[in-house]
């Protein structure tokens, strides 16, 4: 069974890429929850590999489906339903001056759980 979130914007703060899913590959924990640590109010989620026991996250501005986690490893902070949303927690993100290629982002997540 697979289960999808209704779209929603997320900050993308940080991106890696990988070939081939590399699931040696990923953001460090360390960083999430630094960021974490900047944002108390908005959850700051990252991605890992493709395998069935963890989350997926797509691309849900595109009409084909792209899914990051098979060619990148995101740390990203959620920021809400709307484009306004979304650019008030931009902001909020470039003002710390610690994530300079901070960029919005509409998408969705899921859990493939079979």
């Amino acid at each position: 069974m697979i289960v999808d979130t209704v779209p929603f914007y997320a900050i993308i703060l940080k991106s890696v890429i990988v070939k081939e899913d590399n699931c040696e590959v990923f953001i460090a924990e360390r960083d999430r929850l630094s960021a974490q640590a900047l944002f108390p109010d908005h959850k700051v989620f990252s991605s890992r590999c493709t395998d069935p026991e963890n989350l997926f996250y797509a691309d849900a501005s595109s009409r084909t489906p792209r899914y990051f986690s098979e060619t990148h490893r995101i740390m990203a902070i959620y920021a809400g339903t709307t484009p306004a949303d979304a650019n008030r927690m931009l902001d909020a993100v470039k003002a710390t001056g610690k994530f300079p290629g901070a960029n919005i982002r509409r998408m969705r997540t899921g859990f493939n759980g079979t």
